[in-house]
């Protein structure tokens, strides 16, 4: 008797595992199918067949694909954005610098779940979807922002700062697609790139011009 409801005790604890882990592997398979073709081409029985599970299976987990590629989306988004966490402690361009090292850390350990996810925006970026990468994106801006101690961003330093993280996220599947420069080469370029793109601002906006004046003697101290 007594190991009998031991095994019954331990069942449902093992069926809790193993939800998780299908869930897992259904947000994992959709991501991959999502990073190389858009969502609509996707069908249910697509992830199912990836994931090895019944398309039934599926639909019991999600209800349905766009449910499904929201779960995936936020997923990815959620492991990113737990890499944007500030680690301050240092100079500006050098928190900078870190900050890209983690942000490509991911791109390289979760590439289906990256490209995937930039490829839900922009131009998808209605309801839910637009919103998940959109919070990615803002959050990025204002890590970049705490990083250079500015409290409220000129719509120049804004313009500069929005463009920088389109620059970084084509360089980031730029790079899962040919892996042909390597990242610390990568990294250090885009920080230069930060550089150059703010001495041009400089030019239209005074603040710009004080801040990029504290960034680069800081950097040299």
């Amino acid at each position: 008797m007594t190991p009998g409801k031991s095994a019954e005790t331990a069942r449902p604890a093992r069926r809790r595992l193993s939800v998780d882990r299908r869930r897992e592997e259904l947000m994992a398979a959709a991501l991959e199918l999502f990073s190389k073709r858009d969502a609509e081409d996707v069908s249910i029985d697509d992830v199912a067949s990836a994931a090895g599970a019944s398309r039934a299976l599926v639909y019991h987990y999600f209800g349905g694909k766009q449910e499904l590629y929201v779960a995936a989306l936020r997923s990815a988004a959620e492991q990113l954005e737990s890499r944007l966490r500030p680690q301050e402690g240092g100079r500006p361009l050098d928190e900078l610098s870190a900050g890209l090292t983690r942000y490509f850390d991911f791109v390289e350990e979760h590439a289906a779940g990256f490209a995937a996810l930039l490829r839900g925006g922009p131009a998808n970026r209605a309801g839910e979807v637009g919103e998940i990468v959109d919070g990615v994106r803002q959050r990025l801006f204002r890590l970049i922002q705490r990083q250079m101690r500015v409290d409220q961003p000129s719509p120049v330093l804004r313009i500069t700062l929005r463009s920088w993280i389109a620059s970084v996220e084509t360089a980031g599947l730029d790079w899962l697609e040919h892996r042909d420069i390597e990242r610390p080469a990568l990294e250090k370029m885009l920080v230069d790139q930060m550089v150059s793109l703010l001495g041009v601002a400089a030019g239209y906006d005074a603040d710009v011009n004080r801040l990029l004046a504290l960034l680069t003697q800081e950097q040299v101290a």
